[in-house]
């Protein structure tokens, strides 16, 4: 039988997160782990210890990544550098992510320095 290949947002809404966890673990592969994420009311992560990459499925509100703060709507790419303080901010009841985390502890160097 093969793999995996389509994660609805749907069906991963229908997930209950482990004990303790704000998110729902919907894939892991190598590197590349991808979870489902949508918190309520606030968002209250910490810095994470590799990159992470966000692409928004609902609602719209402002992304917080260290020094800067950006408005997000549906289908944007946000990225958090592994160690940042990130989080989500003045965001809609119907606000949801996928989350993907990758590559090594402490983050991947940056390509464009």
């Amino acid at each position: 039988m093969g793999e995996r290949v389509r994660f609805a947002a749907g069906d991963a809404a229908a997930l209950t997160p482990p004990p303790g966890q704000r998110s729902v673990q919907v894939l892991v592969r190598g590197s590349i782990e991808v979870k489902y994420y949508k918190p309520i009311g606030s968002d209250k992560q910490e810095p994470h210890t590799r990159d992470e990459l966000y692409v928004v499925i609902s609602g719209a509100g402002w992304f917080r990544c260290a020094d800067t703060r950006e408005r997000f709507v549906p289908n944007d790419v946000l990225f958090a550098p592994a160690g940042a303080v990130h989080r989500f901010e003045d965001f809609s009841d119907d606000f949801a992510t996928w989350v993907v985390f990758y590559g090594p502890e402490g983050g991947e160097k940056p390509s464009w320095t």
